[in-house]
Formats: C-alpha cells, sequence, structure tokens
C-alpha cells in the first residue's frame, strides 16, 4: 500500500505503441475536441471502460439465476441513473447501450466542449483558454477545469463568472464570438 496523499495514474496507455489507425484517430480527436494531449484521450477511455467493466458485471450477475436478482436490480439502477444524471445515456437506456457507450460521448460532456458547443467561445482552444483563465462559471462558481465533467442539471447553469470582464456585452471578445456565430 502506498502512500494515500500521492497521485496516481487514472488512465492505462495504449499497449501497441506505435499503431497507426489508433494514432490517427487519437489525432483527430485531440483536434476535434481542443484537448491539451493525448492523455486527455486515455483518461477519458479509462472512464469508459470502467462502466463498461461495471456492465460486464451486471450482464454475468444477470444470469447468476434468480438468487441474485434483488442485487443486480439495485446495482443496475445505480449505474442507469449515474449514467443519465452526467448525459452519456438517454432515459430509456439498458445495459446493452452502456457496452455500446464510445470515448466521444464522454468527451463531450466535458465542459471545454459544453463551452464551445454552447457559443460562449468560438472555437475550442478558446474555451480551454476561457476555462483555465477563470472566465467560466457553472451555477456562479467559476471552474478552471476544462476536463471538468458537466452533469444534465448542470448545462444550463453554464456562462461567464460574474466579475470577469467577459460578461460585459460590449467586450471585443464577445462581439467576435457573436459574429462567429452568426456565419
Amino acid at each position: 500500500m502506498g502512500y494515500p496523499g500521492k497521485n496516481h495514474k487514472q488512465y492505462a496507455t495504449p499497449k501497441r505503441r506505435f499503431e497507426k489507425t489508433r494514432i490517427e484517430d487519437e489525432k483527430r480527436l485531440v483536434i476535434e475536441y481542443g484537448l491539451r494531449n493525448k492523455r486527455e484521450i486515455w483518461k477519458a477511455q479509462s472512464v469508459i471502460r470502467k462502466y463498461r467493466k461495471a456492465a460486464r458485471e451486471l450482464v454475468a450477475l444477470r444470469s447468476a439465476g434468480a438468487t441474485h436478482q434483488d442485487e443486480y436490480e439495485k446495482k443496475r439502477d445505480q449505474l442507469m441513473n449515474h449514467l443519465r444524471r452526467y448525459g452519456l445515456v438517454g432515459e430509456s437506456a439498458d445495459i446493452d447501450n452502456v457496452l455500446a457507450l464510445k470515448v466521444e460521448q464522454q468527451l463531450d460532456r466535458r465542459l471545454q466542449t459544453m463551452v464551445c458547443r454552447k457559443g460562449l467561445a468560438r472555437s475550442s482552444k478558446q474555451a480551454r483558454q476561457f476555462i483555465t483563465h477563470g472566465h467560466i462559471a457553472i451555477n456562479g462558481r467559476r471552474v478552471t477545469i476544462p476536463s471538468y465533467r458537466v452533469s444534465r442539471s448542470e448545462e444550463s447553469e453554464l456562462g461567464y463568472y460574474g466579475p470577469s470582464p467577459l460578461t460585459n456585452e460590449v467586450h471585443p471578445e464577445r462581439d467576435r464570438i457573436a459574429r462567429a456565430g452568426v456565419r
């Protein structure tokens, strides 16, 4: 057992370092979502991997028979409610939808992507800059982590931070963002 205050790696690196198709896919995702490096993709893949593992365990528990039926339903409801709360699956989703999750669905729930898609920034790179500089808030509280996972209930609360100069409608960058959205 290690020191509890020490941070541990939250992702697993690819097993094949120089696989051409994987490298091209990762490069496309880095550009599309404005990520800093491929490590952010690997973290998202690890989160999806954990959800899929939980779903496979549920399938195994369901096939175990009627003796574990109550435990299966309880764990299934917990997993599905968690995934619905974060917007990774729809309201009528089942275990098969969890097994079919893609890394893009996880990346779509990042604060950086939400800021860009909501029109608070011109690009995902600018959204990342606004977040790290403290111009973005959720429910009035400043959030400075671009990889923050936004839940469904927080989507409508996304906006500029109160003391930020970007809250002023005549700010030149707000004008550029509005013109970029009109095109």
